[in-house]
């Protein structure tokens, strides 16, 4: 029986996990912290709410008196840190605050782990602190001592953050994990993001726009896959490393989108081309050996599958992609308690 902090729970790729390990660890203890920003939602969590073994706490990971209380009352063997401003659109609007939440909220957290000690602190990392690839070289990947090369506020914030990781471990012997993963779909996607913006655009027949030409790659992993693999390098990763998680599912933006029409049987009419976004990285492309020589994790889905599945879950979740829009899952919290 373990008990795990997990922070950021309330987003995409966070409440994906605790859906998946929840259940799957009934034995283990599970508390969630957000700080329920633009894309934190609490209807993500409703299916997992009343879970025994389940705890949500609304607050932000930057407010170092409150962590320090949760640590001390809750006594955590793990702390995984999902929580992270993450949309690169939004970095280049306002730096400011995915400096503060993504560096200075991950300080705060591992001096709390320093102050109360855990078996292992996990940061959630990104492919983008490598950079990017020539579109022109497919042979090239990103391995875990690709030099750190970034392109956006967003990118940089969370290369800080990584480098921050690394010298608590070696400054303060804090035993730490870091996994660096491809770009992630599937349920409970924030619609302001490429797949599931372009599913609902295409659904209202409304044009989708894409940068530039639509030639930018990127490889593209189910979040189910991923969360499987971060319980893996959690829970028998070596202290101290790097792991990369991929698919090997690259796709151009173009053919992302595409896809997504053939899949609704809407037109490629639809498509609209609109002004590249600065710094636009070109390829990412992650070479995950490592993971899967040392610890046996392999993707169950290829992007055919992961993509129809996807597809399906946004047709059958219309609600709640509404409410997202709409702004009224923001009102959870008050609905559910009043």
């Amino acid at each position: 029986m373990a008990k795990f902090l997990v922070t950021g729970g309330a987003g995409f790729i966070g409440g994906n996990f605790l859906h998946i390990m929840v259940n799957k660890y009934p034995n283990d203890q599970y508390v969630c912290i957000d700080a329920l920003t633009y894309a934190g939602n609490m209807e993500t969590l409703a299916p997992i709410m009343k879970k025994p073994n389940f705890k949500f706490v609304h607050e932000n990971i930057c407010n170092r008196e409150a962590v320090f209380k949760l640590f001390e009352e809750e006594k955590f063997d793990y702390v995984i840190n999902f929580a992270a401003e993450s949309h690169v659109d939004r970095s280049i609007e306002n730096p400011e605050i995915f400096l503060r939440t993504n560096i200075l909220g991950t300080q705060v957290l591992m001096d709390a782990c320093r102050e109360y000690g855990i078996k292992r602190y996990h940061q959630v990392s990104t492919d983008e602190v490598y950079g990017d690839l020539p579109l022109d070289r497919p042979d090239l990947f990103f391995h875990e001592d690709t030099p750190i090369h970034t392109s956006s506020p967003y990118s940089a914030s969370k290369a800080s953050a990584d480098l921050l990781v690394l010298a608590y471990h070696r400054t303060f012997k804090l035993p730490v994990t870091i996994s660096r993963c491809s770009n992630n779909y599937g349920p409970y996607h924030f619609p302001e993001k490429l797949i599931p913006l372009m599913i609902q655009k295409a659904l209202r027949n409304e044009p989708l726009p894409v940068y530039g030409k639509g030639e930018n790659v990127r490889d593209w992993l189910y979040v189910g896959d991923h969360c499987t693999a971060i319980d893996l390098v959690v829970r028998h990763g070596r202290d101290g490393e790097v792991y990369n998680i991929g698919g090997h599912n690259e796709r151009t933006n173009l053919e992302v989108v595409k896809t997504i029409l053939k899949a609704l049987g809407k037109p490629e009419t639809l498509i609209t081309y609109v002004k590249d976004r600065p710094g636009h990285d070109l390829r990412y492309a992650m070479d995950p050996t490592k993971i899967e020589t040392e610890l046996g994790w392999k993707p169950e889905h290829n992007f055919d599958t992961g993509i129809q599945a996807t597809i399906k879950w946004n047709l059958e979740n219309q609600e709640w992609l509404k409410h997202v829009e709409s702004g009224e899952y923001m009102n959870w919290l008050e609905r559910q308690y009043k």
